[in-house]
């Protein structure tokens, strides 16, 4: 499958979850002091996000 959920450290030594499709990086969450808070943020989006609303705040159509 090409899209994957992944756990790196950032250079402050935090956990961070990152959401990517092939290569590339679409999303990333916030820097977490422990592995077991990033793994709880990617359950969060896997439970929460597939029926999330998409909001389009900009002023041009």
């Amino acid at each position: 499958m090409a899209h994957r959920f992944e756990i790196r450290k950032n250079k402050a030594g935090e956990f961070v979850a990152y959401f990517c499709h092939n290569a590339e990086t679409i999303f990333w969450t916030e820097g977490y002091k422990s592995k077991a808070s990033a793994k709880n943020a990617i359950e969060s989006v896997l439970k929460n996000g597939p029926g999330a609303e998409v909001v389009d705040t900009t002023t041009d159509d």
